[in-house]
């Protein structure tokens, strides 16, 4: 059982849950901060986070199953977990069924305005798998998908939602979308002969990463929009321009000949960015 818990959350990525937690946390105090005027209890940061590790192992492990056939006939997921036998899909489905408990059970233990919203969650976290089936939008559908992060941090923290949540929530949901377009232009060949949509098999490579720089753009601009529309201040504002300067180099290390470095560029620059991010926003308000 250990060793089949193991591969699932190697193939889940599980570590890669440092994308949305820092925002999820970012959600939360900056809610607190402003609706409360405090600081989220230590219960509030314990079922946040339980809530965040549910939903979004829920989520990559639906995304495993769903895709089994495509994963299968890509020789670049070939040797994922369930295609290449390794755990079957009768296991991954309860480890699925024990993630949404988790979060269902969070949930409830914050306030009901985020069990109110459980079932908008659990849409976005099981549509956005289907959405490469009939949609070249299919990013933009992740980018909400993983946005709701810092919308579930706020709601779990405050029990309300504001403009100011719905503005965070933009600012991730367009980083997120613009570097899936990124990570997509690895697979342009294979989604375009199997008729599956994305940006870059719909567009072509280099225009694929223009729309990328677009969408980054328009959510540099939504994160800088804060540090004039919240009480965040000049240590947000510098951590602002770190994390843009992270996107010009995450793009400046892809480009339409050349997709070698893609891994540094969806990995580690974007776990980098999301801390980066929680860092200078917790450091603002301390201060």
């Amino acid at each position: 059982m250990i060793r089949k818990l193991k591969i699932i959350l190697e193939m889940i990525k599980f570590e890669h849950t440092v994308f949305a937690l820092p925002f999820a946390y970012f959600g939360a105090m900056l809610g607190a901060f402003i609706v409360n005027g405090e600081w989220p209890s230590l219960t509030q940061w314990i079922w946040i986070t339980v809530a965040m590790v549910g939903a979004r192992s829920a989520a990559m492990s639906l995304n495993r199953v769903i895709d089994e056939q495509i994963d299968k006939h890509n020789p670049r997921t070939a040797t994922r977990a369930i295609p290449a036998g390794l755990v079957s899909k009768i296991e991954v489905l309860l480890f699925i069924i024990l993630s949404f408990a988790l979060l269902f059970y969070a949930a409830f233990q914050l306030n009901m305005l985020a069990v109110y919203l459980l079932p908008l969650a659990v849409f976005f976290l099981v549509i956005y798998s289907y959405t490469k089936r009939f949609t070249w939008a299919c990013h933009l559908i992740l980018g909400v998908t993983i946005g709701l992060a810092p919308l579930g941090g706020w709601v779990g923290a405050t029990g309300t939602l504001t403009w100011e949540a719905i503005l965070l929530f933009l600012a991730v949901a367009l980083w997120t979308a613009g570097f899936d377009v990124i990570y997509a232009c690895q697979d342009a060949d294979y989604d375009r002969e199997n008729q599956l949509h994305s940006i870059p098999s719909r567009f072509g490579i280099g225009r694929a990463l223009k729309i990328a720089r677009f969408i980054h753009v328009i959510s540099f601009f939504a994160f800088l929009s804060l540090f004039f529309l919240t009480p965040l201040g000049w240590v947000y504002f510098i951590g602002v321009l770190i994390a843009g300067g992270i996107m010009v180099y995450e793009h400046s290390l892809v480009s339409e000949n050349d997709l070698s470095k893609l891994d540094v560029a969806f990995f580690t620059m974007n776990g980098i960015l999301s801390l980066v991010m929680f860092i200078f926003a917790i450091g603002d308000i301390l201060l």
